[in-house]
C-alpha cells in the first residue's frame, strides 16, 4: 500500500555521495530499519508484559566501495528506551530479538550493530 508520503521527496545522485538537497537510497533505508526495530522492539517488549514509555532509535547505514562495487556493509541502530519495571536481562533479550527478528534486519545481508540504552 503507497501512502504517497515520498512523492515529492527529492531523490537524486548528489545527495547520496555529494552535498545535494534531498534524500537516497541509505538514508530512507536507516527509516526503514529504525522504524522496524523499534515496531519488533515494542511487540517483544508487549510480550513479555512490558510497555515502553519512550523508544527512540536512530540508524546509521555504511556504504563502502568494494571490489564488487559499492555495497552496504553496517547497519548500525541506536536505541534509548524508557522501559518502567524491566530488567536488564528482559530488555536484552527483547531488544536481541528484535533486531534478529524485524523484517528489515532479516533484508539485509550486511553486519547489524546495536547499542541500547534503558533509561
Amino acid at each position: 500500500m503507497a501512502s504517497g508520503t515520498l512523492k515529492d521527496t527529492p531523490y537524486s545522485f548528489t545527495s547520496r555521495f555529494e552535498n545535494g538537497t534531498g534524500t537516497n537510497p541509505e538514508e530512507l533505508l536507516a527509516a526503514a530499519h529504525a522504524g522496524c526495530f523499534t515496531m519488533a522492539l515494542s511487540g517483544q517488549l508487549g510480550a513479555a508484559g512490558l510497555k515502553a514509555d519512550i523508544l527512540e532509535t536512530t540508524c546509521v547505514i555504511t556504504i563502502d566501495k568494494t571490489d564488487g562495487g559499492f555495497a552496504i556493509t553496517e547497519s548500525h541502530l541506536t536505541l534509548k528506551a524508557k522501559v518502567p519495571g524491566a530488567s536488564k536481562e528482559a530488555f536484552d533479550k527483547a531488544t536481541a530479538a528484535a533486531k534478529s527478528g524485524c523484517p528489515v534486519s532479516k533484508l539485509f545481508n550486511t553486519t547489524i550493530t546495536l547499542d541500547a540504552e534503558l533509561t
